[in-house]
């Protein structure tokens, strides 16, 4: 790795594959009373797929570990709009793409070296304009 940006970048994705590769009730709990979109949460980890190529050529991955990213991408990407639709929490509890999703993350992070072993990402508090 080379940039500051790119070890971010890194440490952005193995917490967003964690986050998706954890059991339902796990995600469940780390969602509490928040109401996280589907589509938001399809649209960062479609993101953060995309660039994993990038970085890979950057020295942030190792080339097989795309192998993994690739497929969540494609898999996130087979997500209808029908389903995109409404909260995550919901999504999670009735659509079987997330339980493929994530196979796929936990597959990812077991071929991934480095401390991915973690808590799960911190919920984001959304922004209310107070401060």
């Amino acid at each position: 790795m080379n940039h500051l940006g790119d070890a971010n970048m890194r440490t952005w994705m193995l917490r967003f594959m964690t986050l998706l590769a954890a059991d339902t009730q796990d995600q469940l709990a780390w969602l509490g009373e928040r109401e996280q979109e589907t589509e938001s949460v399809v649209e960062e980890a479609e993101l953060l797929c995309r660039i994993s190529e990038g970085l890979a050529e950057r020295g942030a991955f190792e080339p097989e570990n795309l192998r993994d990213l690739q497929a969540t991408g494609r898999r996130l990407g087979e997500i209808d709009a029908a389903c995109r639709a409404g909260l995550w929490a919901d999504a999670l509890a009735t659509d079987q793409a997330w339980d493929e999703i994530r196979s796929l993350a936990r597959q990812f992070l077991l071929m991934t070296p480095g401390d991915w072993r973690q808590p799960l990402p911190r919920p984001v508090r959304p922004h209310t304009g107070d401060h």
